[in-house]
């Protein structure tokens, strides 16, 4: 997310805050892009299919469902290869207790009970599984490098749509770092070698659905949240070592959404939404700020932070939008004039939202329907309109050119104007299910799909 975890919506999961001038220099250095707002200054095609506008498809090795993030001439994704030898999960220091949980798991498989998609987690294999970390030519689509980063059993499985390489890796334009949850969080320079790993412990989350929120990167911070059944807590690294600079204690069940970093009054903040509340941390010292309750249950959904406002979404059995403004919030504010405006329908359970020329966009729920809000008043120009022929969506929104793209499971995106009329202006489909988030680079979008990778730009003739 992102575009996304063991859970899908963990694809869709995952929010980065970097420089600002990524986006200029033609990158898109995590899966929200370079300002976690889903937005991009590209201009890419509205029309494309497996016959036309594809610049390059590539078969994509193993199994993975995170959006891929490009930087200058690559493209970056992680992948999982499940293999034939056999074994048994690693004990480790857990980052919680890993064994009673809020909900309760099975020390071998996941929850058979209903969950937020209609069912737990999978059973949990005996086999090994390789996680990479895999590079792109950005122009012919050629695998320059892979690197395994860490070779496991896997000790809980994933929701029956989601993948155990979910997270999106991240780039300061000198190093790629890949998280994969309880097999670690890895630093790479820009031609795969390994510089430092850390492991963090054994994630149980909830109904074995799997893990995948991003980290999120600030200065030399690397600031992860590791929201699940056992002892909650958000950890922030030193990038250049991964030595950790200081963890906090949070009283949380599992959630998914990737952090995101603001700037308030000179000072950063890292915000993290979450089902007991939303909260703001002191990216120096990891002290809570502020805190907000009226988020659901599986938080999935990532912050967007812009112009001193922070806008927070969750949508399971329930639905809550909230503006934040972010100077003078501090304690609690539950009630407070800093909360600006909020909405209690229509709101995304796994996509996040899309902020583009002022406005927001979001799905109801995992479906093809779609709202467009005033972000700075939370009127709507227009709420729930259907899109025809869009199923199920894990994919967040992108907005490029004047447009807004929208993107199924089933590989239909529709591009639609944007502003205050929903006027559909293409629809395009590729043969792959897609999970993750789209990236815009300048006049290209580039889908990460289960079985390929596709860079989509205007080819001759078209």
């Amino acid at each position: 997310m992102r575009s996304t975890h063991s859970l899908p919506y963990l694809f869709v999961l995952f929010a980065l805050t970097v420089n600002v001038t990524a986006q200029q220099d033609g990158g898109w250095p995590a899966w929200r892009g370079a300002d976690g707002t889903g937005a991009s200054t590209g201009n890419p095609p509205t029309t494309w299919s497996e016959d036309s506008n594809i610049l390059w498809k590539v078969k994509l090795v193993g199994d993975g469902t995170a959006t891929p993030i490009i930087w200058k001439d690559r493209v970056y994704v992680t992948a999982v290869v499940k293999t034939d030898k056999e074994g048994e999960p690693k004990e480790k220091k857990s980052g919680g207790s890993g064994r009673g949980g809020r909900f309760g798991r099975s020390r071998r498989g996941g929850s058979r009970g209903r969950g937020g998609f209609g069912g737990g987690g999978g059973d949990t294999t005996t086999k090994y599984h390789q996680f990479l970390v895999v590079a792109y030519d950005r122009m012919t689509g050629k695998p320059v490098w892979s690197k395994q980063v860490a070779e496991e059993v896997p000790h809980e499985g994933a929701h029956g749509t989601g993948s155990l390489a979910a997270a999106s890796v991240l780039t300061d334009g000198e190093h790629i770092y890949a998280f994969f949850g309880s097999r670690g969080i890895h630093c790479l320079d820009l031609d795969g070698k390994l510089k430092w790993s850390k492991d963090l412990g054994t994630m149980w989350t909830r109904n074995s659905f799997g893990e995948g929120s991003t980290p999120v990167l600030s200065g030399n911070t690397i600031v992860v949240n590791w929201d699940h059944e056992g002892d909650s807590f958000i950890v922030a690294l030193d990038k250049r070592n991964g030595k950790e600079r200081w963890r906090t204690k949070r009283d949380e069940s599992t959630s998914w959404g990737t952090p995101q970093v603001a700037m308030v009054g000179g000072k950063a903040q890292v915000l993290v939404t979450a089902t007991r509340a939303s909260r703001g941390y002191d990216l120096k010292t990891g002290k809570q700020i502020w805190s907000l309750r009226g988020m659901t249950s599986n938080c999935i959904p990532s912050p967007i932070v812009s112009d001193g406002i922070a806008y927070l979404m969750s949508g399971f059995r329930g639905n809550k939008f909230q503006a934040v403004k972010l100077a003078g919030a501090k304690g609690d504010l539950d009630d407070s004039k800093n909360v600006l405006w909020e909405r209690a329908s229509g709101t995304s359970y796994v996509p996040s939202a899309l902020l583009y020329q002022s406005n927001l966009y979001f799905l109801r729920s995992n479906s093809g329907v779609i709202t467009c809000v005033d972000s700075k008043t939370g009127e709507p120009h227009y709420e729930g309109e259907r899109l025809s022929g869009m199923r199920t969506v894990y994919a967040s929104p992108v907005g490029a050119g004047g447009h807004v793209y929208i993107t199924s499971r089933t590989g239909v995106t529709k591009v639609i104007k944007a502003g205050a009329k929903p006027e559909v202006v293409a629809t395009n489909e590729l043969d792959d299910t897609i999970d993750g988030s789209a990236a815009v680079v300048g006049d290209v979008i580039y889908f990460r799909g289960r079985q390929n990778l596709y860079c989509i730009g205007a080819t001759k003739g078209n």
